[in-house]
């Protein structure tokens, strides 16, 4: 295999979307699997669209996800200079070049010009309504003329007639294309931008680009770049297609499949290792039965011939799943630091906090997590702990707290918990086992009403814990309050 050199070419012209985070992916592993050269650069042609903000962004997300480059943008490399609107003189020396070869051409149709000829394509009922050439052939006097009017000339590239381009793709086998369905396309707008088909191939191979992975949408664009390759006198990189990432219902993916951007899902808290091996997934299977990787073992199994034809589904649980086994696993210093801006935006945590406040928040967070999806989702489950008091709403935890058992085991509990200097899982455990001896009941005749008067609900985390975590003063006073309300 030649050396592998791949890059991640993105428009700078929104937020980064999990469909670019998975071709950015596949692009970044293949280079490690293979020991190659991962590039980043920036194709920023669309001016109106493009900003420095949405660049930031987009590297921002890449280095989140733990994705870095080699060459590029703000590395440097090579190559460079890596945005294309500071190559603009590199595209005008190969224009010339075409248009010395009269494989380009200058075109000076209108917008309107162009907006009739499609419509009258329409009206006579054509399949194609591509454009018909109508500069092709034009005179140097002819040129001279219209650009006397004031018209500034576009750039078309001369399409070959009656040929068939041979795709052949690494993902999706060989796929041809008529010539005669693509028709004399722009490589240079009037205003001298260069489009992105033409751009990108001159890019391509001033950059040594081996492979180009990208999305299935720009399977269409790729007969168009290797024509310009061949006019050229280049040899074309290989191509390889991923699918497309489709919302479980089999459409397009979207906003009401779930968030579409990278930075929202770093809002809400999920991790970056669960997202990039989420996105390895989406598209290529490992083989086996296992779905839990790290980016280590993503980068010594990834392959293209594991890459699927068909379109991913983006699971939105599975990504919940792949997530909270990661925060469960990952360190609990970690996982506390990341939950604390949640804590705070839900007024949870209000001041600074102490050495002491934070090893009892530690201990929160270690029991909150085995029920989370993304850390957005704590403030669920840790409210018993801050609030002072509790509220008997759910429905099953006030018919166990009415149990006729009930009164005599909370109060056997609360005399010893106010007794105890300081309450710790291994005293709660105790004080438990101690009362259902005292009252002669065992089992959940004793943990569901304790939980109940503790929590408001029968189902919950280690019991001996919760009470450790709330400490004696709450636990007495959550017993005293259930006994009240109940008896």
């Amino acid at each position: 295999m030649l050396p592998v050199r791949v890059r991640f070419a993105p428009s700078p012209t929104g937020p980064f979307h999990i469909g670019g985070a998975r071709s950015a992916l596949f692009n970044w592993l293949f280079a490690r699997r293979y020991g190659g050269t991962f590039i980043v650069r920036i194709e920023d042609t669309d001016l109106e669209r493009s900003s420095r903000e949405s660049e930031e962004n987009i590297l921002a997300a890449l280095r989140w996800l733990g994705l870095d480059w080699d060459e590029g943008v703000e590395v440097g490399g090579p190559c460079g200079p890596y945005r294309q609107t500071e190559r603009l003189d590199l595209y005008q020396r190969y224009t010339e070049q075409l248009l010395r070869q009269k494989d380009a051409y200058r075109c000076y149709c209108t917008e309107e010009e162009l907006a009739a000829e499609r419509e009258a394509l329409l009206a006579k009922g054509e399949l194609t309504t591509g454009y018909l050439g109508r500069c092709r052939d034009l005179s140097p006097e002819d040129c001279a003329r219209l650009e006397a009017e004031g018209r500034k000339p576009a750039i078309r590239f001369r399409v070959p007639n009656n040929d068939v381009i041979v795709v052949k793709d690494l993902v999706r086998g060989e796929v041809n294309f008529e010539c005669s369905g693509i028709g004399d396309f722009i490589i240079v707008k009037s205003d001298g931008i260069p489009t992105y088909n033409y751009a990108v191939v001159v890019d391509d191979h001033t950059m040594s680009i081996s492979h180009v992975i990208r999305a299935e949408e720009h399977l269409s664009n790729t007969p168009r770049q290797i024509l310009l390759f061949n006019a050229l006198g280049w040899k074309p990189p290989q191509f390889a297609h991923v699918s497309l990432i489709l919302g479980k219902d089999r459409s397009k993916m979207s906003k009401r499949h779930g968030a579409t951007a990278i930075e929202q899902y770093q809002e809400k808290g999920y991790l970056p290792g669960a997202l990039v091996n989420f996105l390895a997934l989406l598209g290529w299977s490992p083989g086996g039965e296992e779905e839990v990787f790290s980016l280590e073992q993503l980068k010594q199994q990834f392959s293209l011939d594991r890459v699927a034809k068909s379109p991913a589904v983006f699971d939105l649980d599975k990504l919940n799943w792949l997530n909270g086994h990661y925060i469960r696993q990952a360190p609990i210093e970690y996982v506390t630091d990341l939950a604390i801006p949640f804590l705070e935006k839900a007024g949870y945590l209000t001041t600074p906090l102490t050495p002491e406040r934070y090893e009892w928040l530690k201990a929160v967070v270690t029991l909150a997590r085995e029920y989370l999806g993304c850390l957005e989702d704590i403030t669920d489950h840790v409210g018993i702990y801050f609030n002072d008091r509790v509220e008997i709403q759910e429905a099953e935890a006030r018919e166990v707290l009415a149990e006729s058992q009930v009164p005599a085991v909370l109060t056997a509990l609360r005399g010893m918990v106010e007794a105890c200097p300081e309450l710790t899982g291994v005293e709660a455990k105790a004080m438990l086992k101690k009362v259902g001896k005292e009252v002669g009941v065992k089992g959940k005749q004793i943990f569901i009403p304790v939980r109940a008067a503790l929590t408001g609900s029968t189902h919950g985390p280690d019991l001996n814990q919760v009470m450790a975590i709330l400490g004696r003063d709450k636990v007495a006073r959550r017993l005293a309050d259930a006994l009240a309300n109940n008896i």
